[in-house]
């Protein structure tokens, strides 16, 4: 099995996008996704360590009512 690794905000965006979120769009101070009647917030920095990455996919996977495995998370890019 993979371990996480960072991400690149423009790859986490892209990838988010495939599970079938829409956006980003503008907030008030992040920009957020949206899926459905929820919203991901997007933080703003250039690359995301492993551990902000796993706290955002946890969110993710409450979302969307499933979990998300490293070997999935890889093949979305």
């Amino acid at each position: 099995m993979s371990k996480w690794i960072p991400c690149k905000r423009r790859d986490f965006i892209l990838r988010v996008r495939r599970l079938g979120f829409d956006g980003p769009y503008s907030g008030s101070r992040h920009q957020f996704m949206v899926f459905g009647s929820h919203r991901l917030t997007i933080p703003s920095n250039d690359e995301y360590s492993a551990p902000q990455l796993r706290m955002m996919l946890r969110e993710v996977e409450r979302i969307i009512g499933r979990q998300i495995s490293v070997d999935e998370w890889s093949r979305l890019s």
